[in-house]
């Protein structure tokens, strides 16, 4: 009996280690990239997920960049992953979808934003076509000309007003809640101010943002789970809107929604159009749009807060714009958007230190050969474009917050190093809008206010619980005291 038992034990042993040895060394047609896989079944996951509070690269990256190199492989989740930072890859990576790659997500955000089967929203092809066609008719440069603007600056305009009277807000929220009441309003006609704050849709998003980075354990009381939760109240609200426009043709305001319902309608729509996939399409882009403004616009500001220099050459930009109005009409002008020189610069950099994704997330759909290694087909692909906004060859002193280095910057090194909102076929269709966004919002913040530090904490990811202590009205810039609160 014993000696069976001990048969049997040996039998586990060998076993359970050939199971290690295939988990540290992954089979491969090549020569795999030097690296790690970490801890069977989790990898090296406890490791990326935690929080970094500084500008430069995740202490996860940092230090396999310095064992291993600029490309090397990891497990996260059970999955291998290869890890790039090396800019020659990541443009190749960006380039080449559906052919050598194509998008993938984490599981958490998969289901969330339902990304799985043919009619994915992130789909190439016809689909890709279709939701960026989409994206750039609402809000792209040809529609911030003809009237997004005017509308934007009057948004910004009532949000700071409202913003004065009250006792503090917080920067990341209040920012967050501003843009998605705004696209909420331009793609379907929400209006914050008829609901409840139990019922505002913004609340349920701006939940969701929180929770995205969590582990996808769907049990109640997880993190996950509320944010399941929180997901299904808000895609119950966008079908109850879609219904409701759908039965009320008297509503028609010629806006997102109508054109989704229109193109529903036809007899020879396209084979992926459905309910579900409109309602998906609407969510991402609300979550889109709100959540990458947010944290960079708030970044921007304890920036500024940092550096008055920088600050009171943004001052002198805007205040220019106005002496240089030829008539009494308040309204920011495209001309003058363009001609905000250092304010785009003032955002560019902001947008290059404050990347906040890990890396853009690829799927190997073949074998892919560079430099010596080989990427299995199947495998998982981190293009860490932040690295490259952080390239001491591109960038002097990377770490430093210099809006002045765009003025001479070459336009090519800035194609193959400069990537906030993705690149490839994946270039975001909202850039523009972005950009517009938060240039307008500093215009008027810097023309009708006055802000200064009370006190700074330690650097980010300290931005994301910024917060406004705002005395005073809107009449009159020299009256008024606009105080940054840094948590």
């Amino acid at each position: 009996m014993w000696t069976i038992g001990l048969c049997v034990v040996a039998l586990l042993v060998i076993y359970c280690t050939h199971l290690v040895r295939k988990w540290k060394n992954p089979s491969c047609n090549g020569v795999l990239p030097p690296g790690s896989m970490g801890l069977p079944l989790i990898g090296e996951t406890l490791h990326l997920i935690i929080p970094s509070y500084s500008l430069d690269l995740h202490p996860f990256i940092k230090k396999r960049i310095r064992r291993f190199g600029p490309i090397f492989r990891t497990n996260i989740l059970g999955r291998p992953v290869v890890v790039s930072t090396d800019p020659e890859l990541n443009h190749l990576i960006l380039q080449q979808e559906g052919k050598l790659v194509e998008m993938w997500y984490l599981d958490t955000f998969s289901k969330l934003f339902n990304q799985e089967g043919e009619s994915r929203t992130s789909a190439v092809g016809v689909i890709h076509k279709y939701v960026r066609s989409l994206s750039l008719t609402h809000f792209g440069v040809e529609t911030l000309k003809k009237g997004l603007l005017p509308e934007i600056e009057d948004m910004i305009k009532k949000t700071l007003q409202k913003w004065s009277t009250q006792e503090s807000i917080e920067v990341k929220y209040g920012s967050a809640v501003m843009v998605f009441n705004y696209i909420a309003k331009h793609m379907f006609g929400y209006d914050d101010s008829e609901n409840t704050s139990e019922d505002k849709i913004s609340e349920k998003f701006t939940k969701i943002s929180e929770f995205l980075m969590s582990i996808p354990l769907n049990v109640p009381g997880t993190t996950y789970h509320k944010c399941l939760k929180d997901r299904e109240k808000a895609t119950k609200f966008l079908k109850n809107k879609l219904e409701e426009r759908r039965n009320s043709p008297d509503m028609y305001r010629g806006d997102l929604l109508d054109q989704v319902i229109a193109d529903l309608n036809k007899e020879d729509k396209e084979k992926f159009l459905s309910d579900d996939f409109i309602i998906t399409v609407i969510f991402g882009l609300l979550f889109a749009g709100f959540e990458s403004v947010s944290k960079i616009l708030t970044l921007t500001l304890k920036l500024l807060a940092d550096h008055p220099s920088v600050l009171q050459e943004l001052i002198a930009e805007h205040e220019g714009i106005l002496k240089n109005r030829r008539d009494s009409d308040p309204v920011l002008t495209w001309d003058e958007y363009k001609s905000m020189t250092f304010t785009l610069q003032v955002i560019n950099e902001s947008l290059r230190l404050g990347n906040g994704a890990p890396g853009l997330l690829r799927r190997a759909l073949k074998d892919i050969e560079f430099k010596g290694f080989t990427i299995p087909a199947g495998w998982i692909i981190m293009a860490v474009t932040s690295a490259s906004h952080l390239n001491p060859d591109v960038y002097k002193d990377p770490l430093a917050f210099n809006p002045a280095r765009w003025k001479d910057m070459d336009p090519y090194l800035v194609s193959k190093n400069f990537m906030p909102f993705s690149g490839g076929t994946r270039q975001c269709a909202g850039a523009e809008f972005s950009k517009l966004l938060m240039a307008t919002f500093l215009h008027v913040l810097l023309t009708k206010y006055e802000y200064v530090p009370v006190f700074v904490a330690g650097l980010l990811m300290a931005f994301l619980d910024l917060n406004f202590l705002i005395i005073g009205g809107p009449e009159s810039r020299e009256d008024e005291l606009f105080e940054l609160v840094l948590a």
